[in-house]
């Protein structure tokens, strides 16, 4: 299994018990991929995930560099066209060994 699955898989395993609902992983679009598309109450969330074994890293939002959001935001607005919704947000959730940290980004 790669390093990336392992880390959506907790990933997904942390959205479930904040009550998320998981609607499709992996969604790919002509520029790329949303890690995650979850829902909790009448919000859609896009959530890239992001692991690491240890904080030097950094801050997970600083990993998401101009390109990176530009290809996740162009996802967005391709998976909205096809399936619109009022209420969305883009979350990042950064994997560690033993932690995890969750981030909104504001689009």
């Amino acid at each position: 299994m790669r390093k990336g699955a392992e880390f959506e898989d907790r990933a997904v395993e942390y959205l479930q018990s904040l009550g998320y609902r998981i609607i499709k992983r992996n969604y790919h679009c002509r520029e790329g991929e949303i890690d995650i598309i979850a829902q909790k109450d009448s919000t859609v969330i896009f959530v890239e995930v992001k692991g690491g074994k240890s904080k030097s890293f950094g801050d997970p939002v600083e990993r998401i560099d101009y390109r990176k959001l530009r290809r996740i935001i162009r996802c967005i607005e391709e998976y909205l066209y096809k399936n619109p919704v009022e209420d969305y947000r883009l979350e990042v959730v950064l994997v560690r060994d033993k932690e995890i940290e969750h981030f909104p980004i504001s689009l």
